[in-house]
């Protein structure tokens, strides 16, 4: 071997061990710096216009976007999570004193159902009430235990989700500031065809603020429509249903019906037929249009990509990553496609007759 070529091997084994090195060091913050680069892109485009009108002033328009995505996104974040904690907390202790009894409400749509559909419910042992209850007590009390738990993980992590807080918005500046030249940087460092780097990373950026965006405005439009709703009804925490419809939007076709139906459900079994009737022309008309509307215009016309490949990649991205696998599903899906269109351009269409 000549010592070119081991010198070669050298750094690349060196640059391979300090990347792993330095990616292990960044993982504890792997969320912060996450949504980082995501803001970082959405807001791009502002930040643009703002250097445009001060050329000469970077960091005054890195912070002047920064302030923006503090006002136009975690500050109305904030706002909602304090109204889904008091909401939350209000129903638990319902619950502990015995004001919310499922089960009661559970024999009242038992005892509204037809002969034949109790029949068969009871094949699969679903009609006993006291079966019943002991299973939805067994699913409180996990429940309960859960909520603790996660309320002690809060309690014990927020130190470190200030932290990570900080790290977030302090990255965000600078990726605000200093992203184009870092972003050519890494792309140049990168060896492959100009051509073939420029459209990955068009791809890439088009992408996440294609499914960031469509995403977010579908649960923001479900979960607002549905509060909505639930406040029209006097249904109480509508601001907690709400952000659950939102949250459970991000589940396309059926995420916010997981919601709303069983309260029509619940309606309808204790006589308030128009409230039963009015909540789910209301959920089908209104709140399940908007995901069949506004998801493909938003997310699959900006990625190109197929609605059932949005749709797997979103599933299956949510499965391994959580929450924002909901990003990160269809970004991978994206570039895995247009690594293929590279490697094995599609054909041509066929010319015209």
């Amino acid at each position: 071997m000549t010592s070119s070529a081991l010198q070669n091997r050298t750094l690349l084994l060196l640059l391979a061990a300090v990347t792993v090195a330095f990616a292990a060091i960044l993982w504890p913050f792997n969320g912060a710096v996450f949504w980082g680069v995501v803001l970082a892109i959405l807001f791009a485009p502002l930040h643009r216009k703002l250097l445009r009108r001060m050329p000469r002033r970077r960091n005054l328009a890195a912070f002047v976007t920064l302030c923006v995505c503090l006002l136009i996104v975690i500050l109305p974040m904030a706002l909602i999570g304090v109204s889904l904690a008091q909401e939350a907390s209000v129903a638990y202790e319902r619950m502990r004193s015995g004001q919310l009894n499922y089960g009661a409400y559970l024999q009242q749509v038992l005892a509204a159902l037809p002969a034949w559909l109790l029949a068969l419910l009871d094949r699969f042992h679903l009609t006993s009430v006291a079966e019943l209850q002991a299973r939805l007590a067994s699913v409180g009390a996990q429940a309960s235990q859960f909520l603790a738990t996660k309320a002690l993980d809060v309690g014990q992590n927020t130190l470190q989700f200030i932290v990570s807080f900080g790290v977030m918005l302090y990255l965000l500046f600078f990726l605000l500031r200093d992203g184009v030249q870092l972003a050519t940087r890494v792309r140049d460092a990168i060896p492959m065809d100009d051509q073939h780097k420029r459209q990955l990373a068009r791809k890439f950026i088009t992408v996440t603020r294609a499914t960031v965006k469509g995403n977010i405005a579908v649960a923001a439009a479900q979960g607002a429509l549905g509060g909505l709703i639930f406040w029209v009804l006097d249904i109480q925490g509508p601001v907690m249903w709400g952000v659950l419809m939102a949250f459970l939007s991000l589940l396309p076709a059926v995420g916010a019906s997981l919601i709303w139906g069983p309260v029509a459900i619940y309606f309808l079994a204790t006589g308030a037929t128009w409230q039963a009737i009015t909540l789910t022309a209301y959920g089908i008309c209104v709140i399940g249009l908007v995901d069949n509307l506004l998801r493909p215009v938003l997310v699959g016309k900006d990625t190109k990509m197929p609605d059932y490949v949005v749709l797997i990649s979103t599933l299956g991205g949510m499965a391994l990553f959580g929450l924002t696998g909901f990003v990160i599903g269809p970004v991978i899906a994206a570039l895995f496609m247009a690594t293929w269109d590279l490697f094995a351009p599609p054909p041509a269409p066929p010319p015209a007759e």
